[in-house]
């Protein structure tokens, strides 16, 4: 008979968030970005319609009201005047700190993935004191695969059809909350594994996850 070999440990359970309407309500500081670009720019942008589809990267937005060939400028000048009109105003969603705490007292790991421009996103989080164990920026949809797998997330939470994708692209349980533009019809139609109405819930179902 061979000898026993021990059992090896179990790895650490890691988590990905998204940011924008999963961890942070970005409405009020992106809606008073783009109104500060509109006015510098002269070009009409309505930010009421832009903060009711938050998701995609700013290019993708911005190409609904610039012409091609400025769009790649006007991002980068967006991101230059971000920091002083979205910081301040953008408060943590009900739920992130806890959803992060709840990972950490089951010795797990909550890193972030977003499509947000990595120095904004972490802005935002160092004024809201909510400290991931890893920040991974200008990622969107199928691409968040690559920093999930790299961090072997096997859970990816997210507000929108596009953060599904990536969670399942990645191989990752896909749980999405209906705090962000998606509702709970959408995200199901995209292949979430689990739907809930925010980040409040989540610790529950993390407890009844990994008591499995």
């Amino acid at each position: 008979m061979p000898a026993h070999q021990p059992t090896p440990p179990r790895a650490a359970l890691t988590v990905g968030f998204d940011l924008d309407m999963t961890l942070i309500d970005s409405r009020p500081g992106i809606k008073a970005t783009y109104l500060a670009l509109s006015a510098e720019t002269g070009t009409r942008i309505d930010a009421d319609l832009v903060v009711s589809r938050l998701g995609p990267p700013v290019d993708d937005e911005l190409r609904n009201w610039f012409p091609a060939e400025a769009v790649a400028a006007t991002a980068d000048r967006y991101r230059e005047i971000y920091p002083a009109h979205a910081i301040t105003p953008t408060p943590a969603l009900p739920g992130a700190r806890e959803s992060l705490a709840a990972i950490r007292e089951r010795g797990g790991r909550a890193i972030v993935v977003t499509a947000k421009y990595r120095p904004s996103a972490e802005l935002h989080l160092t004024h809201l004191g909510i400290e991931p164990d890893a920040l991974i920026g200008s990622l969107w949809a199928e691409a968040k695969a690559e920093a999930l797998r790299a961090h072997g997330a096997s859970v990816y939470v997210g507000d929108h059809i596009g953060d599904v994708r990536g969670a399942r692209t990645a191989g990752a349980l896909s749980v999405a909350v209906t705090t962000g533009p998606c509702d709970a019809a959408e995200l199901r139609a995209a292949g979430a594994d689990v739907v809930l109405s925010s980040l409040t819930e989540f610790p529950s179902w993390l407890e009844t996850y990994t008591a499995r």
